[in-house]
């Protein structure tokens, strides 16, 4: 990214909250601080946020409704913050629509380097999706469009996603028929970064068939593989491609 990125922080304890500001800021970030959602929403309304670091626990809503609320409206990355770390409550973050998730105590340079490591996520993806050669693909009446990371139903509507649940739709679409399993969907979509562990493919898996299967509990677009992953079963057809001039 050209421009330091700009991260808001959304943390009700002082300390922490300056002590995360302080670092980015000697980092190249420019930060925006907030202690509560009515703040967190006043900064997103004042600014161009590039990623936000949420804490769970918050006064009055917490991150988790906050997560879920932002994301219904944008597609800002989300990195959040906890003092717990158990497995069920990473799934939860991600279950609302955060990008990685980092339990507290940390390590600000281990807050770098996911900051960075979802920008860059991010920067790839916009800058393949613009290629010359990139496609359009379809499979039942949907419709993907990589060059705008857009998803249509069959009436034409556009369907709200994440980042991550793109990613790993347009990895399940580019690749019909065959089992993925959890780690080679790992390699495809998120790289072997800190904190990227095999049940967020499920979580996201989740998330997409709720968007696309007529039947969440029932999937048959993309199929669970016993002890193998998933396997997306469509048939898939190339709709467009931008020719080189």
């Amino acid at each position: 990214m050209a421009n330091p990125p700009h991260i808001l922080v959304v943390e009700d304890d002082r300390e922490t909250r300056t002590l995360i500001a302080k670092y980015l800021r000697t980092n190249a970030c420019n930060v925006t601080v907030a202690a509560d959602g009515r703040e967190m929403d006043r900064a997103l309304t004042d600014n161009r946020i590039d990623l936000m670091i949420l804490d769970v626990m918050l006064p009055g809503e917490d991150g988790l409704s906050l997560c879920r609320r932002v994301r219904a409206e944008s597609q800002v990355p989300i990195i959040m913050l906890t003092a717990r770390g158990e497995d069920v409550d990473r799934i939860l973050g991600l279950e609302m629509g955060a990008d990685d998730y980092l339990p507290k105590p940390f390590n600000p340079r281990e807050l770098l380097a996911r900051i960075n490591a979802v920008l860059r996520r991010q920067t790839n993806a916009l800058n393949a999706s613009a290629t010359p050669h990139a496609t359009s693909l379809a499979f039942l009446g949907w419709q993907m469009d990589f060059r705008l990371r857009e998803l249509r139903n069959p009436e034409g509507a556009r369907i709200a996603m994440t980042s991550a649940e793109f990613d790993l739709l347009q990895a399940f679409v580019e690749r019909p028929g065959r089992v993925l399993s959890r780690d080679s969907l790992l390699d495809l979509t998120q790289g072997r970064n800190a904190g990227s562990f095999e049940r967020s493919i499920d979580v996201l898996v989740s998330r997409i068939r709720r968007k696309i299967e007529a039947d969440p509990q029932d999937a048959q677009l993309i199929k669970t593989v016993r002890s193998g992953g998933y396997m997306f079963t469509p048939d898939v057809q190339t709709i467009g491609a931008v020719q080189p001039a």
